[in-house]
């Protein structure tokens, strides 16, 4: 799992291996519109609700454990070891104080039960991968999507340790996955509970989606807006790859490539992930490798970038209209600055721990559905 951090807040991004091996954006973004093409990207509508737990040591002043919720990959809530109070992060969020008066307190309560949980989990990892010292993670993410076309839910419960998938849960099988050998114990420990499976199935596909409707309802006018970007291309050295970057937009549902003679083209090509700007928009790059194609033949080559809802932008690739880091140009304010590295990363992977001794809690948003459920605890 990935922790991302910003200057307005931190939280943990889990990430497929194939996306983690796209962070290779070492370049400052700036602006230049790019004109605008008939074309509209349809894509179907479907809302998120993700949970990030995150419990860490071996790091001086920094939070031995971090929380959040995020409503279609914007934060809603978080919560730290340091305040040790779950706090709202938008203020439409609020609004669920007035159906759950004791909403915020609950949260509380989660958080500081579960901080003591993945100490102890994250204490468990380490023993069973035979290490004491040393910076070591223990997170979970979990949620649900849901299609407000269809109806449909899918939900995912996925732990890892030191940026490694851990266990994950299969949702079509309601069977857990273990690729590393220290939770094979609990992978067997945790299929044989079948109340166990039956109720996080229920809480994946029915409870959580309900929320996040209710979430969605909650901060539509902000969810449903669109953000339009400003786009750019961007070259380093003159033996550098051509990034095309977007940043300013939203919603997250995007999409960027590269086209040759108005066909789509995969080699040379290396795509970015979406990225979050700390004002609640994001980001997205993609990046061609233009060392064996004559200068004359550039205007072939133009990037395309697609939001939900909006006409294509696209850039034809022209040398007037590559930007050097000799050449600054701050022509926007949502600038977002990717100053070589890995841009505030650290640690990746997918995202679920667990053992044997590791245990499982339901937050008290799920237990206010299930009032005769307790709390669970794996041993």
């Amino acid at each position: 799992m990935l922790l991302e951090t910003s200057k307005l807040y931190f939280f943990p991004v889990c990430r497929s291996k194939e996306e983690r091996q796209k962070e290779k954006v070492q370049t400052i973004s700036f602006i230049i519109i790019g004109s605008m093409r008939l074309n509209v990207l349809f894509l179907t509508v479907k809302h998120s609700l993700k949970y990030f737990y995150t419990a860490s040591s071996g790091i001086k002043n920094f939070p031995s454990y971090v929380s959040a919720g995020l409503v279609d990959d914007v934060q809603i809530s978080y919560c730290d070891s340091n305040i040790n109070k779950n706090i709202p992060k938008q203020d439409w969020i609020k609004k669920v104080s007035s159906e759950y008066p004791n909403y915020w307190k609950e949260e509380t309560q989660t958080c500081q039960v579960k901080q003591r949980i993945f100490k102890a989990n994250l204490e468990i990892a380490k023993q069973r991968f035979n290490q004491t010292e040393g910076v070591h993670f223990y997170q979970q993410m979990y949620g649900c999507e849901w299609d407000d076309e269809t109806g449909e839910a899918r939900g995912y419960d996925e732990f890892g340790y030191d940026g490694e998938d851990l266990i994950t849960l299969n949702p079509k099988t309601q069977e857990w996955i273990a690729p590393k050998p220290q939770a094979v114990i609990t992978k067997h420990k945790w299929d044989h509970d079948k109340d166990a499976a039956e109720h996080e199935k229920y809480y994946l596909t029915q409870i959580c989606a309900e929320w996040l409707q209710k979430y969605v309802n909650y901060g539509r006018s902000s969810l449903m807006r669109t953000d339009l970007p400003s786009v750019s291309l961007l070259q380093r050295t003159p033996s550098s790859p051509v990034s095309c970057i977007a940043t300013g937009f939203y919603p997250k549902r995007a999409e960027m490539f590269w086209r040759k003679n108005g066909e789509e083209i995969h080699d040379g090509v290396d795509k970015g992930e979406i990225l979050p700007n700390n004002d609640g928009t994001f980001q997205m790059s993609a990046h061609i490798d233009l060392r064996s194609v004559p200068t004359e033949d550039w205007p072939k080559y133009e990037c395309v970038f697609q939001l939900y809802g909006v006409n294509d932008i696209t850039n034809r690739l022209e040398k007037t209209r590559i930007l050097t880091n000799g050449l600054i140009l701050f022509l926007s304010e949502k600038l977002l600055l990717l100053v070589g590295g890995k841009s505030a990363r650290s640690y990746s992977g997918a995202c679920r721990g667990s053992s044997s001794g590791w245990h499982h809690y339901w937050s008290p948003v799920e237990r206010r559905r299930n009032n005769d459920e307790q709390p669970k605890h794996f041993q």
